[in-house]
């Protein structure tokens, strides 16, 4: 099963990519949030299910975020 998640936002700066599912690493103001929800989504998908998540983006144009799942 492959589900692509595409938005039409600026995309997401290369010095950030690197950071995006590590846990507590969020842009959000303190306070606003755990940075918690692509990191636990990562373990999910990865651990439990042993499928993939990628993220790829274009400065400027959008983010898209692949998941693969086996059989």
């Amino acid at each position: 099963i492959i589900i692509t998640v595409t938005d039409n936002g600026n995309g997401i700066p290369q010095e950030i990519i690197k950071k995006v599912f590590q846990p507590f690493f969020t842009t959000k103001p303190t306070g606003k949030g755990t940075g918690l929800g692509l990191s636990m989504s990562y373990d999910i998908i990865t651990k439990g299910h042993n499928g993939e998540l990628k993220v790829v983006t274009k400065e400027g144009e959008q983010t898209k975020f692949i998941i693969t799942l086996p059989q």
